[in-house]
């Protein structure tokens, strides 16, 4: 069965894709064990090592072209690319991930297939190679296989280890339980279970509500087209639908607006929104919105640099300026090669740069919030660094431009993530949705559907405490991962090609 090099490359294309039916909006969660248990077991049973560069390769477009199709919805619909460009440029970017999935198969291959417990190695590599991904290149950690665990009894694990334990979990339960099922092995079976019982017996709550710390905060998702965001034209017709959406929550303690709901420098829209800022100001309210940021850099004051930015714009100050940027959609790599090749290379958000310095929390009458802004929610370690100096989280986002896709599910599930690593209250404020309050433990409380004006206004407490992974982050899954590569590198424990083809 599936002898031919073709039928094991559709194989793990097939393998690759079906793993995205186990994120959100599908939330099929046991399908993640099925991926990594067919890509071992197609792995063992091949003869070279071009071999294992295919079909990790394969795994991988087959992940990524599933999981990110909506990468082709920024390009094509709001970057007015011709379909054949974008289709190219898609399976450019498609590929270029896959290429870590064919580094990792042949890895294992190469140094861990005939070792006497090559399932250990492949555990051990899969973990670090989505840690390598999370920071490799600026990183894209998007589809980290913990996300599936979200809402099942196991998600306690993100206290104690974050998704990346659960991602460990993943592993453990797909490679090893595979392995005890197919070997009868008691010491793989020990490893399938370790982590999902110490999941299921762990405490429910590390942080605690400080008292009379609420926050009464309404969320403004005005559902502004992506065509007409940046039309000049119609600035003060968008600001204004902010102003009239805002209006009645003067009484509230924290309007938010999203990610650059102001589309333009300030002095530009200050004339459309600044007799209401100043509403705000008589009534001690604070106005927080997403605006892009000029400033003169550092070293060479004739240098003009822009940033993705949130800020306070009544009843207190501080900027928070994005620490991530999204690669062609907020900078352009190679800049003077691409500029101009494609529309999509000269989109209006493509020129923001990385601060030289930011501020990491944002106080709002006593309480502090740890600012991200879109994209920057996937970094677990930096959502962590921030909160933890933080009482409440606060991600603003624009994923209208990924139209109606995965892409907006699969964000929101990330945030949630957040939420439940950290232990705080999150509250998310969206162009076009999902703008939503979630609980410490993840639990979506409150939310406003997707493409709709609307507003969100819930009160907020503010949490203090720590998890376990706040305090010790990703080291804890790091160090169980790379003692589990020294045990399957251990001198001497090795096996024949042929031997390992058998067991499989």
């Amino acid at each position: 069965m599936f002898k031919s090099l073709p039928a094991k490359a559709l194989t793990a294309i097939l393998a690759g894709a079906i793993m995205v039916l186990a994120f959100s909006p599908f939330d099929l969660f046991l399908l993640i064990l099925v991926g990594p248990a067919i890509l071992y077991w197609l792995l063992l049973n091949l003869s070279t090592q071009r071999q294992a560069l295919l079909i990790g390769w394969c795994f991988g477009f087959g992940l990524f072209g599933a999981g990110v199709s909506w990468v082709w919805v920024s390009i094509h619909v709001y970057g007015y690319t011709s379909v054949p460009i974008a289709t190219l440029a898609t399976l450019l970017f498609v590929s270029g991930l896959a290429l870590l999935f064919a580094i990792q198969a042949w890895i294992f291959f190469r140094f861990l297939r005939q070792r006497a417990y090559p399932w250990i190695g492949f555990i051990a590599v899969w973990v670090l190679f989505e840690w390598l991904r999370s920071w490799f290149l600026t990183g894209f950690p998007w589809l980290l296989t913990g996300y599936a665990w979200l809402d099942t009894p196991l998600s306690s694990l993100a206290n104690l280890l974050g998704v990346w334990g659960l991602s460990l979990m993943t592993l453990c339960l797909s490679i090893a339980g595979f392995q005890a099922i197919k070997h009868r092995s008691t010491a793989a079976f020990i490893i399938a279970l370790a982590l999902p019982m110490v999941a299921i017996f762990l405490p429910q709550e590390w942080t605690h509500t400080r008292p009379d710390s609420e926050l009464k905060v309404a969320l403004i998702q005005p559902n502004i087209s992506q065509h007409d965001k940046w039309d000049r034209r119609l600035l003060a017709p968008m600001l204004q639908h902010l102003v009239d959406l805002s209006q009645p929550y003067q009484d509230h303690d924290l309007i938010v607006w999203p990610e650059t709901a102001i589309p333009s420098l300030y002095f530009q829209a200050a004339p459309y929104i600044e007799p209401f800022f100043a509403q705000l100001e008589k009534r001690n309210t604070t106005l927080m919105s997403g605006f892009p940021y000029m400033t003169y850099d550092s070293r060479n004051p004739e240098i003009r640099r822009f940033h993705n930015s949130i800020g306070i714009f009544s009843h207190g100050d501080g900027v928070y300026h994005k620490q991530r940027l999204v690669p062609f959609g907020e900078y352009v790599p190679f800049e003077d090669q691409l500029r101009g090749l494609i529309h999509f290379f000269d989109l209006p958000m493509s020129e923001f740069s990385l601060p030289e310095d930011t501020e990491l929390t944002l106080n709002v009458k006593g309480r502090r919030l740890a600012p991200l802004i879109c994209y920057e929610i996937a970094y677990p370690e930096l959502t962590r660094r921030s909160s933890k100096q933080a009482d409440i989280i606060i991600t603003v986002s624009n994923d209208a431009w990924f139209g109606d896709s995965l892409a907006a599910d699969q964000h929101f599930q990330i945030a949630r993530m957040r939420a439940l690593e950290n232990g705080r209250w999150l509250i998310r404020g969206t162009n076009d949705g999902i703008t939503a309050l979630v609980a410490p433990n993840g639990d979506l409380v409150q939310r406003i559907s997707r493409e709709h004006a609307g507003v969100l206004s819930a009160s907020v407490p503010s949490m203090e405490g720590h998890t376990p992974y706040q305090r010790w982050g990703i080291w804890p899954t790091l160090l169980t991962s790379l003692v589990l590569l020294v045990i399957a590198f251990w001198p001497g424990a090795r096996q024949t090609v042929k031997d390992n083809t058998m067991a499989s």
